[in-house]
């Protein structure tokens, strides 16, 4: 590999997400509306010095779900070189927003790159890592459905801003939905079925022709949101601070902690743009920021 080959990772956020009954492997059955927002990492890759693949991620600790990625393409044939991944972070860790899983699925469409990777061991790998990996290899907005896995890439959504207002600690995932499962916040598989078929007809599938799908701020829901407030009940203050920064809606994103201010209607980006401007509220979250959705062709091209 003669040539540096740099890839952006988008964050995602969920705008719905509706939790399902537990299934046999222990996951949840979910439909939720993912988009990818420009909050992003950046990944640069290339030939290894050391004659192994290698991942470099300064200030994140533990396993990264780049390295699964490129053991993953290993083992499909990926005849590239051996890889140096740097990876430079934006989103934030452990926040509901995706970031590792959005570096893998950088990663993956990186691959294609630099050497021939069919679609379908792609595609396998990506579903192997996580539920949110595959609705990032084609950043957009998508209908997750099964664990979040099942994907179904939308058409463009009407415009909208979104706040992002990150938290000095880290929410665990697996935590998250075990509170949930305690505090017994599933639907039943019925109830499941047709908040889907709304969703659905809502948002028209990528290609449909006429005007932008919208969700109502009704669904905009987030069942995740109980059980993360019961393991962090400050984020009640801060779901507050969203809405007093005048976000439409406010929710927390995924798993959490991480809150997102959701603005509407003419003017979003620049009406969020002014709450991230403001003092008082960049003193109380100083690491408050804009992320606009990824609205593109390109952005929808195959992986």
């Amino acid at each position: 590999m003669s040539l540096t080959v740099i890839e952006q990772a988008y964050a995602k956020v969920n705008l719905c997400l509706f939790l399902g009954p537990a299934r046999e492997d222990g996951r949840h059955e979910l439909v939720t509306v993912f988009d990818s927002v420009r909050l992003t990492d950046e990944l640069v890759v290339s030939e290894s010095e050391s004659g192994d693949d290698e991942v470099v991620c300064d200030g994140v600790e533990g396993p990264n779900l780049v390295s699964e990625a490129l053991r993953g393409l290993r083992g499909a044939g990926w005849a590239a070189p051996p890889v140096r991944v740097e990876i430079w972070k934006r989103i934030p860790v452990a926040a509901g927003m995706g970031g590792g899983s959005a570096d893998a699925a950088a990663m993956l469409r990186c691959a294609r790159r630099l050497s021939p990777t069919g679609d379908d061991a792609v595609a396998r790998i990506a579903a192997s890592l996580g539920a949110d990996v595959p609705s990032q290899l084609r950043p957009g907005p998508s209908l997750g459905t099964g664990a979040g896995e099942q994907i179904e890439p939308l058409a463009t959504l009407e415009s909208y801003g979104v706040l992002v207002l990150p938290q000095p600690f880290a929410l665990s995932t697996p935590d998250v939905y075990r509170e949930a499962d305690r505090l017994g916040l599933g639907r039943m598989a019925d109830e499941l079925a047709g908040l889907r078929a709304r969703v659905a007809e809502l948002l028209p599938p990528d290609g449909a022709a006429g005007v932008p799908g919208a969700l109502p701020v009704e669904l905009c829901v987030n069942d995740l949101q109980a059980a993360a407030l019961s393991l962090a009940p400050e984020l009640a203050g801060v779901l507050g601070a969203a809405r007093e920064a005048g976000a439409d809606h406010a929710i927390v994103c995924g798993s959490g902690p991480t809150v997102i201010g959701l603005f509407l209607g003419r003017e979003a980006g620049a009406r969020a743009r002014a709450a991230a401007a403001d003092g008082a509220l960049r003193e109380r979250f100083p690491r408050a920021v804009v992320a606009s959705p990824v609205h593109s062709a390109q952005s929808r091209s195959p992986v």
